[in-house]
């Protein structure tokens, strides 16, 4: 899957891809920085099942620190969108199209105040953040309806004409935005579209229909950036109460930086989305006041940057995916005697039979049965996997 950071020109986005990639990035306080889409590979946390079994692992892909198992996934950094983006303005109609990939957005907001909504530098508080979330929702959801409307009085007269299943053509033309038959003919039915002639829904019932797709198919989450200038606590106080159905987390992408980068020049150490950090050298003066700074402003004020916390949120909590360990009853280590090398990430309901597939087609083809290794309990092909899982598969040789 992947993670999609979108939001206005300036408001921090390319530092927190920066910060959770280490990849080298452009980064400058003004609109348009970002031309083409950044991406990189990040990693969101998980208890590592080495912790349970008292061995040391040996992942292939990411990491083990602390006994957390920090698993890598895809992220995209598209440049900034501005009001009228479904409409061109600001390059819009391509930055939009390079979000289709995206699985889960995480939407960068300024929470300080202070860029206007062109990403432009205001005075600090200044501009109100609550509306740089409504107008990004609403340029998505336009870009949805755009798509679901293209051909739109053709398209709908043909399939009265034709008898033809709604749900399935509906679904055809939303196909490109991960949109399925299943979760159209629950949309249908919930907005009361079923069984209504197509050619009858008003241009506001499309809307709805459209901005339903993008809610199931673009989850969002609000990282809110900036929060250790001036007004920004009191800015995300605000924007909490105003969108109480919102993910949202206070967030310094700055800071998360200057951490990451300290502990990869082994300054000092640090967990990525821990609440304290540790010398691991004697600092100079500048160094040890940017640090205390951090560690009393953000850390010890919020718990956390926000970047990890966020990351994680996206995927766990928006997406609901889990993580599985593939192991064995006898051993944990693979052919290299690697232990626990593998964590794969899984849709929510994922089953042994899935994760199989997951794993190889040929395992999947030939599954005999599962074991739960840590409950040391077989299971079958059905059996839906619980986030943490060490799963053993069977199949015929």
């Amino acid at each position: 899957m992947i993670i999609g950071i979108v939001g206005k020109p300036s408001c921090g986005k390319s530092t927190f891809f920066k910060a959770a990639t280490l990849m080298d990035v452009d980064i400058a306080n003004y609109p348009f920085t970002t031309i083409k889409p950044n991406s990189g590979v990040t990693y969101v946390r998980v208890p590592c099942a080495c912790q349970f079994f008292h061995v040391k692992c040996n992942p292939r892909h990411g990491y083990c620190k602390g006994g957390i198992r920090y698993v890598p996934v895809q992220i995209i950094d598209v440049a900034g969108l501005v009001p009228d983006a479904h409409l061109g303005k600001g390059r819009g109609n391509q930055f939009l199209n390079d979000l289709n990939q995206a699985d889960v957005l995480i939407h960068v907001v300024d929470i300080s105040g202070s860029l206007n909504a062109q990403g432009e530098s205001v005075d600090t508080g200044s501009y109100n953040p609550i509306k740089d979330i409504r107008f990004l929702e609403i340029e998505i959801d336009y870009w949805y309806l755009d798509i679901l409307k293209r051909g739109w009085d053709r398209f709908a007269r043909q399939i009265q004409q034709e008898h033809q299943d709604i749900k399935r053509a509906i679904a055809k033309q939303m196909s490109s935005m991960k949109v399925t038959e299943q979760m159209t003919e629950e949309l249908l039915r919930k907005l009361g579209l079923e069984g209504k002639l197509i050619t009858t829904w008003s241009e506001d019932e499309l809307l709805t229909l459209a901005t339903e797709f993008r809610r199931r198919t673009k989850p969002m989450i609000i990282a809110a950036n900036k929060i250790d200038v001036k007004g920004g606590k009191e800015n995300f106080e605000r924007v909490q109460k105003e969108f109480p159905h919102l993910l949202m987390f206070p967030c310094s992408a700055e800071s998360e930086l200057a951490l990451r980068e300290a502990d990869k020049h082994e300054i000092i150490q640090y967990y990525p989305g821990s609440n304290a950090f540790t010398a691991k050298k004697e600092l100079n003066d500048k160094q040890q006041q940017a640090l205390d700074f951090i560690q009393q402003h953000i850390l010890s004020t919020f718990g956390s940057t926000g970047v990890q916390n966020v990351l994680d949120k996206s995927i766990f909590d928006l997406l609901k995916y889990i993580a599985i360990f593939p192991g064995g009853m006898g051993k944990l280590q693979d052919q290299d005697g690697n232990v626990l090398p593998d964590c794969f990430l899984l849709p929510p309901g994922s089953t042994a039979l899935d994760f199989a597939f997951k794993i190889h087609s040929d395992l999947g083809n030939n599954f005999v049965k599962a074991m739960d290794v840590k409950r040391k309990l077989p299971v079958g092909k059905e059996h839906k996997l619980l986030h943490g899982d060490v799963v053993e598969i069977m199949a015929r040789k």
